[in-house]
């Protein structure tokens, strides 16, 4: 699959278009960087111009590869003008989120452009001067026009980045369907949270389960709700290691009936559901030889919970979110309390179970 480019790269490289006009007094069409991946790329650059007699401005529109980005397509705006003062200063316009929480990589007040993209850009704009000679202070400003729609796409609110997205990226390449990327923001959802003071976090794996958590943990700041799509070993591991001493994991049949079976990476490609394991679990609740042959031959795991529900069997979801708990804690290595709800689509609880302590 094609592989894709940071918005930290992108504000790179047309801060240093926009710097070479301002040097040469003449148009650009392109810029070369170096990425921390190890290699040079060539951006494409629109829309180059001054914007005062001394201030240009490029963009480029952001190639995110086969990477499913919400970011994927925007334009990315660098605008450079020179200062009285020395060294580069660097800020972020419209559509660059404002960080409001602390917890982040960036302190509370600046413009949301982490410390690689950061770095980037201050190389490639110190570089060029170094290249034509020149000591000057200059101001890069990011921007991106439609970055305050886009990040309604995103958790940028959550974090308490307001105003727009974040200029990111860690080697300036988008590896599609890059589970680093997520991973990353599982990190610094946790460290938001304990930022804000949370010791008990909600661990969902979705939008339609954190609505669910969220119903049932009303008196959680909104910090404290995490959403660890597939990567439920993960999330639990670092939110043990930041310090939280109780960790609710909030979810639904078909991916928390793996985490009973002890699969702690819970995507579909991952570990198929054990239906073998889902009928003992019926027989151990006392299901009907009916109902457990039943399950035994589902197709899903939604269906089990569905011919457990028909014959009323509840202690069967409780016997799952039991299994899940004691599988979670083993994850940590005990130290704090885990609890598990099981939810329905519409947010009904099927089972609940709490285990504190270390695992057996």
């Amino acid at each position: 699959m094609r592989h894709g480019f940071t918005t930290g790269a992108c504000a790179s490289a047309t801060a240093k278009g926009a710097l070479t006009m301002l040097l040469t007094g003449q148009p650009v069409r392109e810029a070369e960087i170096w990425l921390p991946a190890g290699f040079a790329h060539t951006f494409e650059l629109i829309e180059c111009e001054w914007t005062a007699a001394d201030s240009a401005q490029c963009a480029t529109i952001k190639d995110g590869g086969d990477d499913p980005d919400a970011t994927h397509q925007a334009k990315i705006v660098a605008t450079v003008s020179w200062t009285d003062g020395e060294g580069i200063e660097l800020d972020g316009g419209v559509g660059v989120g404002r960080v409001t929480k602390p917890g982040l990589q960036i302190p509370v007040g600046e413009a949301a452009i982490n410390p690689v993209p950061r770095k980037m850009i201050r190389q490639a704009i110190q570089e060029t001067l170094d290249e034509y000679g020149v000591n000057r202070g200059v101001r890069v400003v990011i921007s991106v026009p439609d970055g305050e729609e886009i990040a309604k796409k995103t958790l940028n609110g959550r974090l308490g980045i307001i105003g727009g997205i974040s200029i990111l990226g860690t080697r300036g390449v988008v590896v599609p369907y890059s589970t680093a990327a997520y991973k990353a923001s599982i990190i610094q959802a946790l460290q938001v949270a304990k930022a804000a003071g949370c010791q008990h976090v909600a661990l969902t794996t979705g939008g339609s389960s954190e609505k669910s958590a969220m119903r049932l943990n009303p008196e959680l700041p909104e910090e404290a709700f995490i959403q660890m799509g597939e990567f439920v070993g993960f999330a639990l591991q670092h939110a043990k290691r930041l310090g939280m001493t109780k960790m609710s994991l909030v979810g639904m049949m078909g991916k928390f009936s793996k985490v009973a079976q002890g699969v702690m990476m819970v995507h579909s490609k991952s570990a198929p559901v054990d239906f073998g394991f889902l009928a003992q679990v019926a027989e151990e609740a006392g299901g009907s030889q009916a109902l457990v042959e039943a399950i035994q031959g589902a197709n899903t795991a939604s269906q089990a919970g569905d011919l457990a529900q028909e014959e009323g069997l509840n202690t069967f979801f409780d016997l799952l979110s039991a299994n899940a708990c004691r599988h979670a804690m083993k994850q940590i290595g005990g130290g704090a309390v885990i609890e598990t709800v099981l939810v329905t689509m519409k947010g009904e609880v099927l089972g609940r179970a709490e285990l504190h302590g270390t695992p057996d």
